[in-house]
């Protein structure tokens, strides 16, 4: 039998080093440097944001002391004659923001898929371009779109044909201007869709090919891969999508305040297709100008009401998302 010697049990020099590299501690000093870096960004972050709420509630107090309860009691809102109910502007948001998304969503996760699987590949790019384009456009580019070119047809054209398809039932009844509840909503959605067709576009790409090659493969139709292998798999980023454009629709301003025509005596509720009305933001842009004593502090008020909105439909939106997460887990 081979003998084993004590110089084969001892360590040799490329083993020694090694085992001292590994029990060498990496430094810290870099991990400290970006761990408060961050610390410091979230903590001047959450200044920022609670510094804001604080101002937004300390004006709206004042206006909610002058308007009082009638702000939620009666239903007239007309602000240069000291009238302050919020719910003909809180129905304007809600009733525009919806049907844009109604409109914005198909179109635009259709258009993703389209970009995704049906459009050339030396076209994708240039049209995934145009659609970016789209989405940094001015809103009160829209808003004079709106005013000039759609007020006209839809008050000539395009409100008396669906007048005459409902046979002048409700909501597409009343009297025809073109501006209104209508051009609001189209315009809101032209706005907001290219949105979710850029987010979606992205969430449709990141889908690993394997899911939809092995769909495939078991003799699954296009349009079964996409109902029933891409669409589930991006419905979180969809969701997410959906929410970016909900909080636009609920925040623009200029270009409503353009088309939408206002809260008038003719037309004091957006019951109507074809009505005019406003939304909160819209409401606020208009009147900022007169802002004079305590009926100012009334649209620190909306403002206050507009991001209880805001904030309302990102938690359910963000319950969605969560609930999603824990399918897939």
């Amino acid at each position: 039998m081979e003998q084993v010697t004590t110089e084969n049990l001892e360590p040799t020099a490329d083993a020694g080093s090694a085992q001292a590299g590994r029990e060498r501690k990496l430094p810290t000093g870099s991990d400290r440097v970006y761990r408060n870096t961050l610390w410091t960004v979230l903590t001047l972050v959450g200044v920022i944001v609670f510094y804001f709420i604080f101002v937004l509630v300390k004006n709206s107090l004042p206006g909610w002391q002058y308007a009082g309860w009638k702000m939620f009691t009666t239903g007239t809102w007309s602000f240069g004659d000291n009238k302050f109910s919020v719910w003909p502007l809180v129905l304007g948001t809600v009733l525009t923001t919806f049907f844009a998304l109604l409109m914005a969503v198909p179109v635009g996760v259709g258009a993703a898929l389209a970009i995704v699987y049906l459009i050339p590949r030396r076209l994708r790019l240039a049209v995934s371009s145009l659609i970016e384009l789209l989405a940094v456009v001015p809103s009160i580019v829209y808003g004079v779109w709106g005013a000039l070119v759609m007020a006209g047809w839809l008050g000539n054209k395009g409100e008396p044909w669906l007048k005459s398809v409902a046979h002048g039932a409700w909501p597409f009844n009343g009297a025809t201007s073109g501006y209104g509840m209508t051009l609001g909503s189209i315009v809101l959605a032209v706005m907001i869709m290219p949105i979710v067709t850029a987010i979606s576009r992205d969430v449709i790409v990141a889908v690993p090919k394997e899911l939809t090659e092995g769909a495939l493969s078991l003799g699954a139709t296009r349009g079964q891969v996409i109902r029933k292998v891409i669409l589930p798999s991006c419905k979180t980023g969809i969701v997410g999508a959906v929410t970016l454009a909900t909080g636009r629709a609920l925040g623009e301003t200029i270009a409503l305040a353009t088309v939408l025509g206002g809260v008038t005596q003719m037309s004091p509720w957006p019951d109507r297709a074809f009505s005019t009305g406003s939304t909160l933001a819209a409401e606020i842009a208009i009147d900022f100008g007169a802002i004079t004593g305590k009926a100012g502090n009334v649209l620190f008020a909306l403002s206050l009401i507009l991001m209880l909105i805001v904030g309302v439909v990102t938690y359910f939106a963000r319950s969605i998302i969560r609930r999603n997460e824990r399918q897939f887990r």
